[in-house]
C-alpha cells in the first residue's frame, strides 16, 4: 500500500515529491491550517500550501525557493474532501481521503473551511479529468 503523504512518520519528504512545483510562488491557496499526525494523533499548526495538485506544508508562513516541506499531499490521488465536524468533534474541520487513508485539518473558520474544500475539490477534478484525457489520447494512439 502506497502512503499517500510523506513526513507522517517525522521523516522529511522526498524532493522528488515535489520536484518541479515552485510552492513559493503564485499558489492556488495557502493559509493556515491545523493538522492531525498520521502516527501521533497531536494536532500542529503549519502553513499550507496548494499548487499543482500538490498540497505542502511547513512550520511557517516565510515560505521562499528555499524552503523544505515538511510533508506533501498528491491532491489528484485523493477521492474525496469534505466536512468532518462530527468525526473530529472539533469546529471548521474537514478530511481528505483516499481508498487507504484519511487525514484530517481544522481551518480557522468556516469560510476558510469551505475554501480549501472547494479548492481541494476543484484540484482533484483537474487531476482526474488530465488523467482521463491522457488515457483517451494512448488508446487513440495506439488504435493506429
Amino acid at each position: 500500500m502506497e502512503t499517500l503523504w510523506r513526513a507522517a512518520t517525522g521523516q522529511e519528504p522526498n524532493p522528488e515529491d515535489y520536484k518541479g512545483i515552485e510552492f513559493w510562488s503564485n499558489p492556488e491557496r495557502s493559509g493556515w491550517l491545523t493538522k492531525q499526525g498520521d502516527y501521533i494523533k497531536t494536532w500542529r499548526r503549519r502553513w499550507f500550501v496548494l499548487k499543482q495538485s500538490k498540497l505542502v506544508w511547513f512550520k511557517d508562513s516565510d515560505v521562499t525557493r528555499g524552503s523544505a516541506p515538511r510533508g506533501v499531499i498528491e491532491v489528484g490521488k485523493c477521492l474525496t474532501v469534505k466536512g468532518a465536524e462530527d468525526i473530529v468533534n472539533k469546529p471548521f474541520a474537514f478530511e481528505l481521503s483516499t481508498n487507504h487513508d484519511t487525514m484530517y485539518f481544522i481551518a480557522d473558520t468556516e469560510k476558510e473551511k469551505e475554501e480549501w474544500i472547494n479548492s481541494i475539490g476543484r484540484s482533484i477534478v483537474q487531476h482526474s479529468r488530465s488523467v482521463t484525457e491522457s488515457e483517451v489520447v494512448d488508446y487513440d494512439s495506439r488504435r493506429g
